[in-house]
């Protein structure tokens, strides 16, 4: 139902976090982990594709950043959407269709 690659953006950024550089997150790519309720994940952090190393917010480099999540046992992995992408879905890039829209905020109520 939902494209197979999926990237946000927050639309309205919190300054304090991201002064400077804007910040794109990888929610869904065909060659990233799928997780399933079976998994026991534990530790996970924040990589920056475009800078190659791991994404402290503005410590990571200079310019825009391509942020996946990234779990120690899978590598990348798909990110189920956040309640702040949620908020703000107009930030998801593809667009969702109100369908598909309808459908993520269905599967978020159901977890």
């Amino acid at each position: 139902m939902l494209p197979p690659r999926l990237l946000w953006c927050n639309p309205r950024p919190i300054p304090p976090l991201n002064r400077r550089e804007p910040v794109t997150q990888i929610v869904r790519d065909p060659g990233f982990y799928e997780p399933t309720d079976e998994d026991d994940c534990t530790t996970f952090w924040y990589f920056c594709q475009s800078h190659d190393r791991v994404y402290r917010h503005e410590a990571c480099g200079e310019g825009p950043h391509l942020v996946v999540l990234h779990c120690k046992e899978h590598g990348p992995e798909n990110m189920w959407p956040q309640p702040l992408m949620l908020m703000f879905p107009e930030g998801f890039d593809p667009l969702l269709s109100d369908a598909q829209l309808d459908w993520v905020r269905a599967e978020d109520d159901a977890v």
